[in-house]
């Protein structure tokens, strides 16, 4: 009789340890949703502000920067990303290889909103170069004689961490924009 009640005993046990098992694989959490990507400006008209806050931003580190203090140069790497920030290294690096000095500030104008679309923001902007010269180690100028003093730009910025949330990948000639 007593092996019985152990069986008895062992089968009640065995039953209640499977009902608590249900139990708690019917209280497992749900897994949790994959978040929704969200745009990082509420409207066209945000993302083209933060747009040309950040060049803006950018146009001051270039012409805060001394070309033979490397340290100075950090503002402006801080607003690039790759390719951008490539051909960046590439040229101050030449400059202070050949002791370049630049004189005169960099400003823009004429900033059109051209698209927003997903994480890439694209503007153009005319470039005022017209007060900036390059010397080179015997203060002789280095700049094209054929160099626009207004030069039409595109830029592409995408989400990085600056202020804005924006960072410039790429900034190039437009061929197709006047200023």
């Amino acid at each position: 009789m007593t092996i019985t009640t152990f069986s008895a005993r062992t089968g009640s046990a065995l039953t209640a340890g499977m009902l608590a098992l249900g139990v708690l694989a019917g209280c497992t959490p749900a897994p949790q949703p994959e978040p929704t990507e969200t745009a990082l400006f509420a409207s066209e008209e945000e993302a083209f502000a933060a747009a040309e806050e950040t060049y803006r931003a950018y146009t001051d580190a270039v012409n805060g920067t001394d070309l033979s203090d490397p340290r100075s140069i950090e503002p402006v790497y801080a607003l690039l990303t790759d390719p951008a920030e490539a051909a960046s290294r590439e040229n101050y690096s030449l400059y202070k290889a050949e002791s370049v000095t630049r004189t005169g500030t960099t400003t823009f104008d004429t900033f059109t909103p051209v698209s927003y679309e997903g994480e890439l923001v694209i503007t153009r902007v005319c470039l005022d170069v017209s007060e900036v010269d390059l010397l080179n180690a015997d203060g002789v100028s280095i700049v094209s004689p054929d160099r626009e003093a207004r030069q039409p730009i595109e830029l592409e910025m995408v989400p990085g961490d600056s202020p804005t949330g924006l960072v410039i990948r790429s900034n190039t000639i437009a061929e197709d924009f006047q200023c």
